[in-house]
């Protein structure tokens, strides 16, 4: 009988830096090594280069870099680790998903990624070629089999790894998080460890690419899809693994470190947290600006901004006018020094009558309408810009998903910015993480979570004047962007024919503003981005 120490490598890499993630590689295994006493340390799926790297991977210095970064590790790291590693790989002229293997200073061993996603944000088939052999690599008397990813989802390559004689499998994985995603995973690895009958070792990435955000989660079952060891969700760091060699020669995982379970509120909110902060930092930004309205949406997003970033980096700016009530210049001046940011309040009233007195002969003869309603948002736009400029501050949106869903957003006004936390967050839980986030701490004035929401661009305006209530709108959205229900299938499903009809004409009518909007955290399974790709132009029937 014998034991391994096995280390997993939750780490946040930097997509492009190929040095940097070589070194902090380099580094993770030197500390697995003195603090855990790793015999072998895993890395996420394609960790040189980050994921998703996209078309990068057309550039053709990357296999140059990842070539100089491979040799750097093989000289660097400590010969008596096994380090299992993630990284693209041109092989005799096509691309590969590749996770290699180094040991003593060599590279002796490369798995090939075999299935390859082409759904939802993933677009693999683009990039790669599929792999087609398993490879199982024996390692002081452990036979590892290696899996990417999506071949843990797929099954056919875990039981290939399982013939060719794999007694331990062990998975890295870029999956990015969406709402119930973690709970999901769990189940796969249950299934797949009972399908094998061995145990499953899966190393999950962490952090925000663009709109992705990753949990991490990495985790291990034993052969009985048992869970014997869960990572910290939404932080980086090393978590081991016994393995123990039984009489048998089965290798069996010791039960070590489980995460306890979180609250959806929890997650969905950390999630936010994660890929604002990662954006706003891997980008370069001082910090961020916003407009706080004295509304729910923006004092959620101040919220998620100041727990991102700290409240240094973080101002907010009120910009009343006519129709902004005295509750909501109270409101956001209460939340503005509760989270101690730097706060500033500019009055829009001069700019709007410029322009009207500059658009009256234009407009002579015409009845007020939405125009004058957007030119006060298109005001505030500027005046954001103008500080993102001076100030080199980052502009957060502040829109949710069911505005963007229905067209209730301003080009050029309410929609300028350079990325939106809450973007793919429908309004109902928008409460639901503003409730939860003042169970930790004081945040958000209560009174702005209880007023009837109200986008304040004409007299006593409330949503639910040109919309349904947002408990029947969001219900009716995630049957018809989430679940590709039709209209008809929405209306035998209880819903009121007017509402449902007027909601999916909406939200097909709106695309074009949806290319325009900044990028923002995607946290549902249909987000606005790479999930939905829907022709702007075209002639399909809401009833169809």
């Amino acid at each position: 009988m014998q034991d391994l120490t096995l280390v997993m490598a939750q780490l946040d890499p930097l997509v492009g830096d190929i040095p940097g993630n070589a070194a902090r590689a380099i580094e993770a295994v030197r500390e697995a090594r003195i603090e855990h006493g790793a015999d072998i340390v895993v890395f996420p799926e394609l960790f040189l280069s980050g994921y998703p790297p996209e078309d990068l991977l057309l550039r053709p210095s990357m296999e140059t870099r990842l070539r100089e970064a491979r040799a750097t590790m093989a000289e660097k790291i400590s010969r008596d680790v096994l380090v299992i590693i993630g990284y693209p790989g041109v092989r005799e002229g096509k691309c590969y998903n590749l996770a290699g293997v180094l040991y003593n200073g060599q590279w002796e061993a490369e798995y090939a990624k075999q299935a390859l996603p082409n759904y939802q944000v993933f677009d693999e088939q683009r990039y790669f070629t599929p792999g087609t052999e398993p490879l199982v690599y024996e390692h002081k008397g452990a036979k590892l089999g290696l899996l990417i990813c999506e071949d843990l989802w797929e099954g056919v390559p875990v039981k290939a790894a399982r013939e060719a004689g794999a007694e331990v499998l062990i998975s890295l994985n870029a999956s990015p998080y969406h709402q119930d995603k973690p709970a999901e995973r769990l189940r796969l690895l249950e299934q797949r460890a009972q399908d094998v009958q061995l145990p499953v070792v899966y190393v999950n990435t962490i952090g925000g690419q663009d709109e992705l955000v990753f949990d991490g989660g990495s985790s291990c079952v034993d052969a009985n899809g048992q869970l014997k060891v869960l990572a910290p969700y939404w932080q980086a760091g090393l978590m081991p693994i016994q393995l123990l060699q039984t009489s048998a020669n089965v290798w069996e995982p010791q039960a070590g470190e489980i995460e306890p379970d979180v609250e959806p509120e929890e997650s969905l909110y950390c999630a936010l947290v994660t890929g604002l902060r990662d954006y706003v930092n891997k980008s370069g930004f001082k910090g961020v600006v916003l407009g706080l309205s004295g509304g729910i949406d923006s004092a959620l997003s101040l919220a998620i901004a100041v727990d991102a970033l700290g409240p240094q980096r973080v101002q907010a700016v009120m910009m009343p006018y006519h129709y902004t009530a005295d509750i909501s210049k109270q409101d956001a001046a209460e939340q503005a020094t509760l989270l101690g940011v730097h706060y500033d309040v500019m009055p829009i009233e001069p700019m709007v009558e410029a322009f009207m007195g500059t658009l009256a002969e234009s407009f002579a003869g015409t009845e007020r309408d939405t125009t004058e309603e957007n030119l006060q948002s298109r005001c505030r736009g500027v005046l954001l810009m103008a500080i993102s400029n001076k100030k080199g501050l980052m502009v957060l949106t502040t829109g949710n998903k069911s505005e963007m869903a229905v067209g209730y957003a301003t080009l050029y006004g309410d929609m300028v910015g350079g990325y939106n936390a809450i973007k793919d967050v429908y309004k109902t839980w928008v409460y639901r993480l503003a409730r939860w986030r003042n169970t930790q701490s004081p945040a958000i004035p209560e009174r702005v979570i209880e007023r009837p929401p109200s986008a304040e661009l004409a007299p006593d305006q409330q949503d639910s004047d040109s919309l349904p209530d947002y408990d029947v709108l969001d219900a009716i959205l995630v049957r018809y962007i989430e679940g590709d229900m039709s209209a008809e299938a929405i209306i035998a499903a209880g819903f009121e024919e007017e509402d449902v009809y007027k909601v999916v004409k909406l939200v097909d009518r709106c695309e074009y503003k949806r290319r325009q909007a900044p990028v923002g955290v995607r946290v549902t399974p249909r987000g606005f981005g790479r999930d939905r790709r829907y022709p702007i132009v075209n002639g399909w029937q809401p009833g169809d």
